[in-house]
């Protein structure tokens, strides 16, 4: 029997999450922009069911389901698909990743994300109706956890909790949110502890912003549920992009979103920092959201493996901090072979004509 996800983090083990899918797969073909839809789980299963594979021997504790808003009301805005409805998205999708998870002894958890109705007229009945509906598919399939994620809204969110709950199995909370506060302005501590009241037991932050920004804000959290004399395990799965100009926006703002954001992609180092930074604020439940590639995945577990004792399957063709470089016949390349020197690195963008930083839509 594999252990669930409460049972790990109440025993202190450090959980690897995986990676982004939607972002990944619009540039493999698969999906499609800006809507970011994710019918590709019935349209091209092999594709869905390599990434899931790349995840998890990346170190991927955790597989999620490629339902980011797979919602009717989605799919009909987005124009994506015509004969393709919710239902059997979320259905394929729990099972292409329970398939990859039983190779291993990986969790599945289902998520769900803010809905098309909310930003229109806030209705509780409505948005609760959309998240209940992929909730049965959840049920029926026996997912491990479920995962409520980029939520703008804490009010939206909590809506989600609520239902989620009713499911019988953990849940995450995480929200797509600055050190500033939610879109309402409510500060992450009080969102913290909304969700919390809500019945999550595991909250935090996902996407929209850089690695280092989203744990600064889930410390913030952490101080809220503390003062608020409330306890859960934290969440951290930001984006994998630099976007230090962003703050409240999130990185849907840049003039690079969606399709130039590669000049502005993390390396494995940058990676290793972020988790040893997540570890050290008391997150243990450490993964990534867009722009997070299998090579982003096994930085963390190669960051995380003396608190975890393994290496991922995938560092079989990895050297610790260029450790491999150690063989090459050139003495400028050896010297590359040791973590100060990619730890210090300040690498070059190659691009004389690019400006550092550039402005963000006022949004």
């Amino acid at each position: 029997m594999r252990k669930g996800i409460l049972e790990r983090l109440n025993a202190g083990e450090v959980v690897i999450g995986d990676g982004g899918y939607v972002m990944q797969l619009e540039r493999r073909g698969y999906v499609k922009a800006p809507h970011f839809t994710p019918e590709a789980a019935v349209e091209h299963p092999e594709a869905v069911r390599q990434l899931h594979r790349e995840f998890q021997r990346a170190g991927a504790d955790v597989l999620q389901t490629l339902t980011f808003y797979s919602s009717d009301e989605k799919l009909q805005i987005s124009g994506n698909v015509t004969d393709i409805t919710g239902t059997q998205i979320n259905e394929a999708a729990c099972d292409l990743a329970r398939e990859i998870a039983n190779e291993s002894d990986a969790l599945v958890a289902a998520g769900v994300s803010q809905t098309p109705v909310y930003p229109v007229n806030r209705n509780q009945a409505e948005v609760k109706a959309i998240i209940q509906k992929q909730l049965d598919v959840f049920k029926r399939k026996d997912i491990d956890f479920y995962m409520v994620e980029f939520f703008k809204h804490v009010e939206e969110a909590v809506w989600a909790v609520e239902v989620m709950k009713a499911g019988g199995k953990p849940v995450g909370a995480t929200l797509c949110i600055s050190p500033q506060g939610d879109k309402d302005g409510t500060p992450p501590g009080e969102c913290a502890v909304r969700l919390v009241r809500a019945g999550a037991d595991m909250v935090g932050i996902n996407c929209h912003l850089d690695p280092l920004t989203c744990v600064r804000t889930v410390k913030l959290m952490k101080e809220g549920l503390e003062k608020a004399g409330l306890k859960a395990h934290l969440i951290v799965q930001p984006l994998g992009f630099h976007t230090p100009e962003c703050n409240h926006s999130g990185y849907t703002a840049l003039a690079e979103y969606p399709f130039a954001m590669e000049a502005r992609a993390m390396t494995r180092w940058d990676m290793q920092k972020y988790a040893r930074e997540a570890y050290n604020a008391g997150i243990r439940y450490i993964g990534g959201c867009c722009g997070f590639e299998p090579y982003h995945i096994r930085a963390i577990a190669e960051e995380m493996s003396p608190e975890r004792g393994v290496l991922p399957a995938a560092s079989d063709k990895h050297g610790l901090w260029g450790a491999g470089l150690a063989t090459y016949g050139t003495s400028f390349m050896t010297e590359r072979a040791c973590r100060e020197y990619w730890e210090n690195l300040l690498p070059a963008s190659g691009r004389p004509n690019c400006p550092s930083m550039s402005r963000p839509a006022l949004k």
